[in-house]
Order: structure tokens, then C-alpha cells, then sequence
């Protein structure tokens, strides 16, 4: 007999909630096998699934397991084609599951601000409305076949070049005309299962325990009731960001954050 959610939680000691709000390794949740809690296998999916043979590595010394590659965001972002992105999510759902994947970390919503955005190809438009159309399809297309995407990377993640360490200094309308815009259109269109948030600072403080961002406007304002995920090695504050809202902490081989 399957047990409720509120049954198993009510199960598990207090060490097991705390293993469940950090990764087991590179690219998986720990699993609680006493009460077949499977774990979570997630892999990055903004144009393919990117799914390596260790659970450990980054993926840039070690092979990856052969997959479909679709057109980056930069290019199917200019077809305005929310058809077109539907269908390349459901089949990226399919593919996932033929994969065991269960959580692929997608689309890429952020703005071009630069030209020089390390990131740009794998964004869909410099524009808000319309990147939220397209992130909302893709989203929906995906979760249609029982699989999770992750909206990234929430926010105000503008440049590569000291991404740990740079703040981006932005005012509430501009924050919220720019944005946070298309964040808000999928949250509201396609309720992703999770949303990752970026490595950045915003307005002095790490997204990954900005209140602000995560509670007061994510989850208060436009009622997001998801997981929020960090980007891998994101966390600059663990007891900060679990107040501030952030669920869960994805892992990474060892890293000493960098300091301002």
C-alpha cells in the first residue's frame, strides 16, 4: 500500500529530512530505501539531455550517455514558435524517461543584457514576454509526460565572468519590468516542478538566501509552492538560504566559495 506524503513524512527521523534538502552526489537526491523514497536523477536538458556515466564528475572529463540535440535557446527562441517548443519538450520528456532521468534542468529563461553573456545561446530572447511564452510551452511540453523542469536561473544572472562573486544591482522596477518578468509568466502558465536559482548576487545578497526573491516574491506573491533549488556549488549560506526559502542544495565535488 502506497503511503501518503504526510504519512512518510511523518516517518522519517530528523537526520533523513536533512539528508533529503541536500544531493547525494553530483547529479542525484539521497533516496531513503526503508520507506522506497527513490532518489531524484537530474540532468541538464535546455536543448538535450546531458547525462554523464558518473554520478560524481561535471561532465567534462567523462563521456556522456548519447542523446538527442535539439537547437540551443538562442535559436529555437527565434522561431516565437510556442508550438514548436511544446514539442520539443514532450519529446524531451519521453527521452528522459527511456533515460531514468526524472528532473531535467531547463530552459534557461535569464535576459541578454550583454553581448558578451558567456550564457546568450542558451537563453531564448532578450525579451521578457516572449521568453516567458516559449519557457512556459517547453515547461508544459516536458512536465506532459511526467517528467520535471527546472527554470533557470532565477535571478538577475547577467555575465559568466565572477558570476560567484558579482552582484547584479538592480531597482525593484527594473527587477520586476525585466527581469523577473518572463520568471513570472511560466510560474503562472506552466507551474514548473522546480526553480533553480543563480549564483549571483542580487542588490548584495547571494539569490540562494535572498528573501526577498525567493519568499516574499516567489512564494507570496505569485504563490509558488515548488522546489527551489540552488545551481551546483551556489550556496554560499546553507542556514540562510533554507530561512530564506531555498529547498534544496545540489552538490558538487568541494569548493571553497569565493569571497567579495
Amino acid at each position: 500500500m502506497n503511503k501518503s506524503p504526510d504519512e512518510l513524512l511523518k516517518e522519517l527521523t530528523l537526520t533523513e529530512k536533512a539528508s533529503l534538502v541536500a544531493g547525494l552526489n553530483m547529479w542525484m537526491t539521497k533516496g531513503i530505501e526503508r520507506l522506497n523514497i527513490p532518489p531524484v536523477h537530474m540532468y541538464d536538458g535546455t536543448n538535450g539531455i546531458r547525462k554523464t556515466n558518473s554520478n560524481e564528475e561535471m561532465g567534462i572529463t567523462t563521456e556522456n550517455v548519447p542523446a538527442t540535440c535539439y537547437p540551443t535557446g538562442s535559436a529555437i527562441g527565434s522561431s516565437w514558435n510556442t508550438a514548436l517548443l511544446h514539442e520539443v519538450g514532450v519529446a524531451l520528456g519521453r527521452e528522459s524517461k527511456t533515460m531514468e532521468v526524472e528532473l531535467l534542468l531547463g530552459p534557461g529563461v535569464n535576459m541578454k543584457r550583454t553581448p558578451l553573456g558567456g550564457r546568450n545561446f542558451e537563453y531564448y530572447s532578450e525579451d521578457p514576454c516572449l521568453t516567458g511564452e516559449l519557457g512556459a510551452a517547453f515547461i508544459n511540453g516536458i512536465q506532459s509526460e511526467g517528467v520535471g523542469a527546472s527554470v533557470k536561473h532565477f535571478a538577475g544572472n547577467n555575465q559568466e565572468f565572477e558570476k560567484m562573486v558579482t552582484s547584479s544591482e538592480i531597482d525593484e522596477r527594473t527587477l520586476r519590468e525585466i527581469y523577473l518578468s518572463a520568471f513570472e509568466r511560466i510560474i503562472k502558465k506552466s507551474d514548473p516542478w522546480t526553480v533553480m536559482c543563480s549564483y549571483n548576487l542580487l542588490n548584495g545578497t547571494y539569490t540562494s538566501e535572498n528573501e526577498h526573491l525567493l519568499n516574499d516574491i516567489l512564494r507570496e506573491e505569485w504563490g509558488y509552492d515548488g522546489v527551489v533549488l540552488s545551481d551546483w556549488t551556489a550556496v554560499n549560506d546553507r542556514i540562510r538560504g533554507l530561512k530564506a526559502g531555498l529547498t534544496l542544495k545540489c552538490r558538487a565535488p568541494p569548493i571553497t566559495m569565493p569571497k567579495r
